[in-house]
């Protein structure tokens, strides 16, 4: 690739007169030696299951193996059609789409890891949501993937993108970045404020640790992806308004690498602090570690009882 940093993304990207979306195709078709057509579809192949799986959690049941979660989308989403949303309606469909596809997640449905699966629902809630709003056409939001994409190569090859080597902040956080950087491209913004957009949502979610509660990728993984989608598109606005990020972005990412590495263990997808070890976080890992009856050892449980 032809750049390691934001700052170089944006300075190739306004000598040559490309968006970081164009940008990123030419380095991909470089870096595996197959043509753009191939770089392409490959990438609208990711898209399309994006859009099953949002698809798939406002239609189907996404209940999670454990039982502790499934159908917040479609609550979402059901709230939306019939009450005035507190947050604006471009806002809570994101939410909706994004806690939907992180649903389909943890029920072992199909995603695709943007930039993890525990951060997957946030970029399709963004773009699929956009999509619908403006009309968009599946070529733009392919190119807007491109965009994200250059994104979290920037984000990976500096910091860390994993919430068991940098807490949730690498994993929520990184995708919130790249979606909000995504879709100021999307809007047409430049590559000044696609950057200045990922330092503004970056800034937001320092710190923010990894606490799976059983070690499962549904509490509070879930609620944190439908959130990101509304931080994304704030994150977004603020940068296409002409809001700034007073500290580099690169310099952000730096801090990100930072705390991750200052974080505790414990805080870093182990599910031995923060909410997983809250009273109700260890009464509900221990619920999920006792053996769950068969039908046949109920049948044995009643008849011992009928005698």
């Amino acid at each position: 690739m032809r750049f390691k940093h934001l700052r170089e993304l944006h300075a190739i990207c306004t000598e040559e007169n490309k968006t970081l979306g164009t940008l990123m195709i030419e380095e991909q078709v470089k870096e595996t030696g197959t043509s753009e057509t191939e770089v392409v579809q490959q990438m609208a192949d990711y898209y399309e299951i994006m859009k099953q799986a949002v698809h798939k959690g406002m239609t189907e049941d996404t209940t999670s193996r454990s039982g502790l979660t499934g159908g917040d989308g479609q609550r979402v989403r059901d709230y939306l059609q019939n009450n005035q949303s507190c947050s604006g309606d471009a806002s809570a469909l994101a939410m909706a789409y994004a806690l939907g596809v992180s649903e389909v997640n943890a029920s072992m449905g199909r995603i695709v890891a943007t930039p993890t699966a525990g951060s997957a629902g946030i970029i399709p809630g963004v773009f699929l949501s956009a999509q619908e709003r403006f009309g968009w056409s599946d070529e733009h939001m392919v190119n807007g993937l491109f965009c994200a994409g250059a994104i979290g190569y920037v984000i990976a090859n500096n910091s860390f993108i994993s919430g068991a080597e940098g807490g949730c902040q690498a994993e929520v956080g990184s995708a919130i970045g790249m979606a909000a950087g995504a879709m100021v491209e999307l809007r047409g913004g430049t590559p000044e404020q696609v950057v200045h957009a990922v330092g503004i949502a970056l800034k937001n979610t320092l710190g923010l640790i990894c606490d799976p509660v059983a070690g499962l990728v549904e509490i509070p993984c879930i609620v944190r992806n439908g959130l990101g989608a509304v931080t994304a598109l704030a994150a977004a606005d603020m940068a296409l308004a002409g809001v700034r990020s007073a500290i580099p972005s690169d310099e952000v990412i730096d801090v990100m690498l930072e705390v991750g590495s200052a974080m505790p263990s414990r805080h870093r997808e182990t599910a031995q602090g923060g909410l997983a070890q809250t009273p109700t976080g260890r009464k509900i890992a221990e619920n999920l570690a006792k053996p769950k009856k068969t039908t046949q050892d109920r049948e044995v449980s009643s008849k011992e009882n009928n005698q």
